[in-house]
């Protein structure tokens, strides 16, 4: 690894610290320690959203292969729904020289239309690093621009529309990704209906899992002693 020292010219931190909030998940990475280097303050918290803020800036982490994985299992859809509870928002991929971006258990157009997908549906851009001596660089440089306000540790609004909404109780299903949730809402309308839907109806979409899917709402928990 390259020398890190001086990479935001001659704007190294002296006095004062600005301060940069860290997930406690991000413990292992090299990146907090690359800024506590050039002075910076590492303020380790249980975050529910992202992985770093910085400046105001609420940022998810991601390297080529765990972006991968988290696409795969639809992990990211719930993360990148969350993410945008905060009006300052990226995702950032770390990694790109190390391994190539379109191979490794996905196919490459999947890909490019997941990428796509970040920016025009959930609005939310993508920066790519090399690893995580440049990731750190990008939040060294954003954390020394014109302090734009902090907003909280936990977001303080929903910025979700209903149907993203909708949406995202839906993926809270088993086996009910991005997709299956929906072909849920344009056949239905309503969570209403779709809850109402006979396991014959929603068979049409979900399949075998439909059954399952209605288990679930009829669930009732026995209260203890009873």
């Amino acid at each position: 690894m390259g020398k890190f020292i001086d990479i935001f010219s001659n704007k190294k931190v002296v006095g004062g610290k600005l301060k940069i909030i860290v997930d406690n998940r991000e413990r292992n990475s090299l990146v907090p320690s690359l800024l506590l280097k050039e002075g910076f303050e590492i303020a380790w918290e249980q975050l529910s959203v992202g992985d770093y803020i910085v400046n105001g800036v609420c940022i998810e982490r991601k390297s080529v292969s765990d972006l991968k994985s988290s696409i795969i299992n639809k992990r990211i859809v719930q993360q990148l729904l969350e993410l945008k509870q905060y009006d300052k928002r990226f995702l950032i991929v770390e990694g790109i020289l190390d391994e190539d971006l379109y191979s490794g258990g996905i196919h490459e157009n999947a890909f490019r239309g997941f990428l796509l997908s970040v920016v025009l549906d959930f609005g939310i851009g993508v920066i790519f690093t090399h690893g995580e001596e440049d990731t750190a660089r990008y939040f060294g440089v954003l954390a020394l621009q014109k302090e734009k306000g902090e907003q909280g540790i936990r977001a303080s609004k929903i910025l979700m529309s209903d149907k993203e909404q909708v949406q995202f109780i839906l993926e809270g299903f088993p086996n009910v990704g991005a997709v299956k949730a929906k072909k849920l809402i344009e056949n239905f309308g309503s969570l209403r209906e779709i809850f109402g839907a006979s396991e014959e109806e929603l068979a049409e979409i979900l399949g075998k899992r439909a059954g399952e899917f209605r288990n679930l709402l009829y669930y009732k928990h026995k209260p203890k002693g009873l």
